[in-house]
């Protein structure tokens, strides 16, 4: 049965999904959402009533929150790249990256942006200093962390990096990456050089424009 993954190809943690299935070449019926799809919109929330992408359907599992979904498909569907490696030590250094590029590159972003959707008057300067400063911290740690690195957490390219491709790349066009920051510059460009992201990124070119902050023009 062909699995059937819920998401929006603008959406970064759609993306991080997206990544996963393109590095091991996974099959998969797009079922792409949109406000202008209502039947598509009322098929997603009967599925998961909190309506938060991705979602995937493999016959009658259905799979929510996107590292759970790659470790999913890395236990059902195995490629030649593994994305998560069998020694629990190294495992739970991947399982740390991958919190730290959710919880410290991806929510203050996203902060920041949900904070451009608002009307003027609802909007939150203090909450937008706060997240520019934690993604700062972030980036300051990143760069540390990534010397002598080629991938988050090693010489393999794993869970850890299919979040790192859209959290980072979304977030320097948010809150730039510092140019003394050039262990996070070097590795966003290696990831952005990486065909599965490659392939997530050309494929949600056509939303650009709907970036609140305005995308930049490059990447």
């Amino acid at each position: 049965m062909t699995l059937k993954l819920y998401a929006h190809p603008f959406s970064s943690y759609c993306q991080k999904v997206l990544v996963a299935l393109y590095e091991n070449g996974t099959p998969f019926e797009w079922r792409v959402l949109s406000h202008d799809d209502p039947a598509m919109t009322a098929e997603f929330a009967e599925l998961w009533p909190l309506r938060r992408m991705p979602v995937l359907v493999d016959g009658d599992r259905t799979v929510m929150e996107a590292a759970i979904i790659v470790e999913y498909l890395g236990l059902k569907y195995p490629g030649p790249v593994s994305l998560l490696p069998k020694d629990p030590g190294a495992a739970l250094d991947v399982r740390l990256m991958d919190r730290f590029f959710e919880n410290y590159i991806s929510t203050p972003q996203q902060r920041i942006v949900f904070d451009a959707l608002r009307p003027e008057a609802e909007r939150d300067p203090f909450g937008v200093t706060d997240a520019r400063k934690v993604l700062d911290t972030a980036y300051a740690w990143l760069d540390k962390r990534m010397s002598g690195r080629k991938w988050a957490a090693g010489e393999h390219f794993s869970l850890a990096d299919c979040s790192a491709a859209p959290f980072l790349f979304y977030a320097d066009w948010t809150h730039r990456i510092d140019p003394s920051f050039t262990n996070v510059i070097a590795y966003r460009t290696r990831l952005l050089a990486r065909p599965s992201f490659a392939r997530a990124v050309d494929e949600a070119r056509p939303y650009r424009p709907f970036f609140p902050l305005g995308a930049p023009d490059r990447d």
